[in-house]
């Protein structure tokens, strides 16, 4: 017992020393490894975890922030160029083409669209691009591949990528292109844009059938060679050089080369990972991709982490040496003409709410950070003159503020199939036009985005968004069916003025004339949490401004789409984010013969406008210039008065950025941009530990004063002890 005082005093005063000296060394709540500190890397957070790193089916905005930094696709978009400028990638100059009549005779460039049967595409690549170290290309001393026979055994004693002994590389060439092309028919695979391109690329659809013949004769799922069966459309011309042929003319097609759906895909890749017992282990392009670009995927656990390293074999590309005036002054041309990339490696670490991911942006262990609703406030206060800016708090830390308004567009359609609000007689559909111009009026996107975004957003005018030819600024861009122009600005029309376009339509103050009942509508949406409960009561309201009744009904995604492909729902929300920066790209989305139901497109709403049809085929192979801005401004004008959509709203992206985290700027349409962007470690490391730094005085007191309540007892101990000694002596 004696022993065991002494040691808990001596304990507690060797503690309090030990306290303010770790305090002072380290900081405790680091979420890396000490041997993280200092290295060259960026840390980044990702919610979904990626379902898809094959370029061949990978489409969603959660997976091409990992397949773009490792697939080299032909283009790609000026890192600092506005408006969105296309410049080779793996290809050595921009594509050439030369356009074919019926008979395969070449036409001069400036043929009538008419005329024009085919358009060529040919591309060349640069050479001496090699492929990451990876065992697909690993070869033994007779120049054999060496793990391309393996057996079930050899497969059951590895657990990942790196387990295999040997890698290898080899240059980049034509025919991977001419393979990759290939694969969006497989038949094994479902690439979510060979409807398209069946549509576009000569022979693909045929292609497509050819390969499930194949593929049904074959056994189990043995390799299917796509080198054994040649695709019309796509010719190799030399080892750089590769011809494309599309049906007619589409110039739109030229964006589609920026994307991972073209980036090339070796057939050491595609057969290595189709060995029997590859798919049961995870190998295959879904959890492993092979690339050219500047990273490679090192760590892949998508409930956890994920990692990108620099590709050891990536070289040959260069920080741009031109851009927008004000790039020079915000410092983005100080890396000019510098090898790239500058950051050794990304660790991706998954976060599924905003409040730790917010936390940990503020102690510095993200290098940037999204803005959510209840972290808004925190970050940006909103001028007299209602610009954003960032609070005095986050400019102390050195953080920045980006905004840009997305190429996206949010809206609610109206089924047009619908009697109600579609029609089916010519005077239905009249009556009915004049019921979503009412609506139109009266659901207020202004105060929604106020209310529900923290005004992060426009209220769109039409379906193309900033940024996008055919979208104009100020008083000619507005919608006149929405707004009038008033003291320099757009303002919303009277609640009043919707009211007679309701009453024109045939239910004055919100009762039918026919039935002499309240008009009842349905909203369809995918099922909501407690948190949008708030959201479908103001819309409730919006709707209520015209004793419109409002019924939510919420079903899952599943059932939701099924309503919208059978054209059950009435009004239904919606969204769309650009593949390419091209009015088309919307446009489309309202086109007739892209209707949901019948012809399974894009155009949820069912629109179909005989002249809208007309002049978007008149329009959507036309080359920029003027007579194609008058077309699109007609279109636009036929869709604000049909009204098959509330235009919703555009939204606008903010972005925090730390002071040592540097050439960033954002582009919505490029998503292969950390290879420019700077970190500074010695920095962030130093930020770190002044923010983090350890606070003991707490604990130090705590423990002087547990001290000063022990020290009496064990005085108090230590005499009674010795006056036992004493009298047993």
């Amino acid at each position: 017992m004696k022993k065991n005082w002494i040691q808990t005093i001596y304990a507690i005063g060797l503690l309090i020393p030990c306290l303010i000296l770790t305090g002072c060394s380290d900081i405790w709540n680091n979420p890396y490894p000490a041997s993280e500190s200092g290295k060259n890397i960026l840390y980044n957070a990702f919610v979904e975890r990626p379902k898809h790193l094959d370029p061949v089916q990978s489409y969603s905005s959660n997976e091409i922030q990992f397949t773009a930094q490792i697939y080299q696709p032909p283009l790609q978009y000026h890192f600092l160029k506005r408006p969105l400028t296309l410049i080779p990638q793996t290809a050595s100059k921009m594509p050439t083409v030369s356009y074919l009549d019926s008979h395969g005779m070449e036409l001069p460039a400036d043929a009538s669209d008419t005329d024009i049967a085919y358009s060529v595409y040919e591309i060349t690549i640069k050479p001496d691009i090699l492929y990451q170290p990876h065992p697909a290309f690993a070869q033994d001393n007779n120049g054999n591949l060496r793990y391309h026979t393996l057996t079930l055994q050899d497969i059951q004693a590895l657990q990942k990528i790196s387990d295999f002994e040997h890698t290898g590389t080899r240059e980049l060439i034509a025919d991977d292109f001419i393979y990759q092309i290939k694969r969006l028919a497989h038949p094994r695979l479902h690439s979510p844009i060979f409807g398209l391109m069946a549509d576009y690329i000569v022979g693909l659809r045929e292609y497509a059938d050819t390969l499930r013949n194949q593929d049904k004769i074959q056994p189990g799922n043995s390799f299917l060679d796509l080198r054994d069966f040649p695709l019309s459309g796509v010719e190799r011309v030399d080892d750089y050089t590769y011809r494309i042929r599309i049906q007619g003319k589409y110039p739109q097609f030229v964006y589609w080369l920026t994307m991972a759906f073209f980036a090339p895909v070796p057939w050491e890749v595609d057969h290595f990972f189709s060995q029997p017992g590859m798919a049961e282990k995870n190998f295959t392009l879904d959890w492993y991709p092979v690339g050219t670009g500047p990273y490679m995927l090192t760590e892949n656990n998508p409930n956890q982490i994920m990692v990108l390293e620099r590709n050891p074999n990536f070289k040959g590309e260069y920080y741009p040496d031109e851009g927008m005036p004000e790039d020079v002054t915000n410092g983005l041309l100080r890396d000019a003409n510098k090898p790239l990339p500058f950051v050794d490696k990304i660790v991706f670490s998954r976060e599924k709410e905003s409040i730790p991911y917010w936390n940990k942006f503020l102690q510095g262990y993200y290098d940037a950070s999204g803005i959510s609703s209840d972290s808004f406030d925190q970050a940006v206060q909103i001028t007299g003159q209602g610009e954003a800016t960032i609070t005095e708090e986050m400019e102390a830390q050195g953080i920045r503020l980006g905004t840009e308004v997305a190429p996206s567009t949010y809206y609610m359609g109206f089924n047009m199939l619908d009697p109600v609000v579609g029609g089916r007689t010519p005077a239905e559909k009249a009556a009915a036009r004049k019921l979503r111009q009412a609506i139109s009026i009266a659901v207020n996107y202004e105060e929604f985005l106020t209310i529900f975004a923290n005004g992060r957003g426009i209220a769109a005018q039409g379906p193309i968004p900033p940024g996008i030819e055919g979208y104009h600024e100020g008083e000619t861009g507005i919608n006149p069916i929405v707004y009038e122009w008033r003291n320099g600005e757009a303002q919303r029309k009277s609640i009043k003025r919707a009211q007679t376009l309701l009453a024109e339509a045939g239910y004055p103050g919100g009762i039918s004339r026919k039935t002499g009942k309240p008009l009842v509508l349905y909203y369809d949406v995918t099922a909501r949490g407690a948190d949008d409960r708030s959201m479908l009561d103001w819309m409730r309201m919006q709707f209520q401004k015209l004793n419109i009744q409002l019924v939510i009904r919420s079903t899952d995604y599943n059932r939701f789409q099924d309503k919208i492909r059978k054209g059950n729902a009435q009004i239904f929300e919606w969204g769309w984010n650009a593949d390419y920066p091209d009015p088309e790209n919307f446009l489309f989305l309202l086109y007739g013969p892209q209707r949901k139901v019948d012809n399974s497109g894009e155009n949820a709403a069912n629109y179909d406008n005989a002249e809208y049809n007309r002049l978007f085929e008149l329009m959507k192979n036309m080359e920029y210039g003027p007579q194609r801005i008058q077309i699109i401004d007609r279109m636009v004008a036929i869709l604000r008065e049909d009204a098959p959509w509330l235009w919703g709203y555009h939204p606008k992206i903010f972005a925090l950025y730390h002071t040592w985290y540097q050439n960033v700027k954002p582009n919505r349409m490029a998503y292969n941009t950390i290879k420019y962007y700077r970190i500074d470690p010695e920095l962030r490391d130093r930020k770190r530990h002044e923010w983090n730094a350890p606070v003991i005085w707490p604990i130090a007191t705590g423990i002087v004063l547990l001290t000063i309540i022990l020290l009496p007892a064990w005085i108090t101990y230590r005499r009674k002890e010795q006056r036992r000694i004493l009298q047993s002596e």
